[in-house]
């Protein structure tokens, strides 16, 4: 059971799609991972996942790092 004091990942209202709630809240847990890790770990393809990114970093939700994506 999870303490009140631990932090609770929230995903935005505004993403409306399942898939890319998916990926942020995958994110947030992670805090970085490459699209390749995203690919194994949700079973979505890089040809899914590469726009569901873009999009969330147009957004200034996630943001690319050296090793992948990560959420600001």
């Amino acid at each position: 059971m999870m303490s009140t004091s631990e932090h609770q990942p929230t995903v935005p209202n505004e993403l409306d799609a399942p898939q890319t709630k998916l990926v942020y809240l995958s994110l947030l847990v992670l805090e970085e991972a490459t699209v390749s890790e995203l690919q194994e770990l949700l079973g979505l393809s890089k040809l899914t996942l590469l726009p569901i990114l873009r999009s969330l970093a147009a957004d200034g939700r996630v943001r690319s790092t050296e090793v992948g994506y990560a959420c600001r």
